[in-house]
């Protein structure tokens, strides 16, 4: 791995049956010079290395200009030789902060400007990621291929906003304030309650098939992006079908462990409360067990968050994703944590500032419908609805995309910093990796 340009060793390589370290011309086999025999003269000027070399044991550096040479055995003073001032291991030589290869004042580490930068043929570079620049590379890639995310995000965000206007439109306001604006009958409430039940599994449901739909198509086209290679709607969902059932797979299961987790919390206190009749303990009792596993299930969908993008790019079964994004987080949870945690505060900002002025304008044009709403003797009114919707739509098409590009940036992170992931991808986007191209090239330029 030291062949490249720059690293090698100094000096020539030993080659044609001459010793390492030895001077002058190669001596073929059987020719050699009898014990006691003058030494030949050198045909070549300057000084000669080989007759003059010092016994084993005794060599030490040759002395410079106005300098006494060192006793044989004796490590030269600090202003030079070996450990001095400019010699290999001291300032001014190949190992000191005065300048050579390890040094502040030259080589890599000093006057030199340091490595090659890293190659970057698409939105990030092909090494281990900062925060910053895994919130680069997914904004990067909603600018560089905008008409493909935002394409995908656009059609998720309206399909499921129009289902959620409808059901919040024609459902709630005849089941719900209709019904119950009066004194309601038992069987009355029961309609009402099933009736909401049933519109907000079908909203529910449309919302997360159009989720999974648009993190599959979106990771394809953050992996293409990182390449930089673009990639259409059509060909992104070519290779992104076979593991959309998979992946709808993969959600629905991770689901249920946090259902799970969370009933188990709950579960002791519950029992406490209704079966064993004290409400105060059983109170408390179910407070501790839902923090308790609310805690786990933050520790377990952080291990866990991972597994979308290795069972899409990776293109793994539903098990093993999950232990694959466990083996990746392993280490390095609390980053993890920490990126993701500010990936939601940014996204649920973004978010909050879009929908904002259309929830106020939608307001103002609803008029008496809204104020109505409000004091519980009405719905929302179709001009509510269709306003703030707009609004949720265009905040769903900018987060979406930025949420899952740092989902599978991550991924991407991590598989570099663990698995030298960086040489694929530079072999697989046609270029070098640092210090594989000649001297004075920069890959990725």
């Amino acid at each position: 791995m030291n062949d490249t340009p720059g690293w090698a060793s100094p000096g020539p390589a030993p080659s044609d049956g001459r010793e390492p370290g030895a001077s002058g011309p190669a001596v073929p086999p059987g020719t050699e010079r009898p014990a006691g025999a003058p030494a030949p003269e050198q045909g070549h000027a300057g000084p000669q290395w080989s007759d003059r070399q010092p016994p084993p044991g005794q060599w030490s550096a040759p002395a410079g200009p106005g300098q006494a040479p060192h006793p044989g055995g004796q490590a030269p003073p600090a202003g030079g030789g070996w450990g001095g001032q400019g010699g290999y291991g001291a300032p001014g030589g190949w190992g000191g902060p005065g300048g050579g290869w390890g040094g502040p004042g030259g080589g890599w580490g000093g006057g030199w400007g340091g490595p090659p930068p890293a190659a970057k043929p698409g939105v990030i570079p092909l090494r281990p990621l900062g925060l910053g620049e895994i919130l680069d590379g997914s904004v990067s890639t909603m600018r560089a291929h905008w008409r493909t995310v935002l394409g995908i995000s656009l059609t998720v965000a309206v399909l499921t906003e129009v289902v959620t206007v409808l059901f919040q439109g024609f459902l709630l306001d005849k089941t719900g304030t209709a019904a119950l604006d009066r004194d309601p009958s038992p069987g009355e409430v029961a309609d009402v309650f099933f009736g909401a039940l049933l519109g907000s599994a079908l909203v529910f449901a449309v919302t997360l098939v159009g989720t999974v739909v648009a993190t599959a198509l979106l990771t394809t086209v953050t992996s293409r992006a990182v390449l930089g290679a673009s990639v259409t709607t059509r060909e992104a969902w070519r290779d992104a079908r076979p593991q959309v059932p998979r992946l709808l797979g993969l959600v629905l299961l991770m689901m249920l462990m946090v259902s799970g987790v969370l009933l188990a919390g709950l579960l002791p206190g519950l029992l406490v409360t209704f079966l064993g009749g004290d409400t105060g303990a059983g109170t408390a009792l179910t407070v501790l067990g839902f923090l308790g596993a609310a805690v786990y299930v933050v520790r377990l969908m952080v291990r866990l968050s991972l597994a979308s993008p290795a069972l899409m790019l990776e293109k793994q079964g539903i098990v093993k994703a999950l232990r694959r994004s466990g083996r990746l987080v392993d280490g390095s949870w609390w980053r993890m944590f920490g990126i993701q945690l500010l990936t939601a505060l940014i996204v649920g900002a973004v978010g909050v500032l879009v929908v904002i002025p259309f929830a106020f304008v939608a307001g103002l044009v609803a008029g008496d419908g809204f104020g109505d709403f409000v004091e519980g003797a009405g719905g929302l009114g179709w001009a509510f609805l269709i306003i703030s919707g707009i609004g949720s739509v265009i905040g769903s098409m900018i987060t979406l995309p930025i949420s899952a590009g740092v989902t599978v940036l991550l991924y991407i992170d991590q598989r570099i910093r663990r698995e030298a992931l960086d040489l694929e991808l530079a072999r697989a986007a046609g270029v070098q990796a640092p210090g594989a191209g000649a001297p004075g090239t920069v890959p990725g330029s």
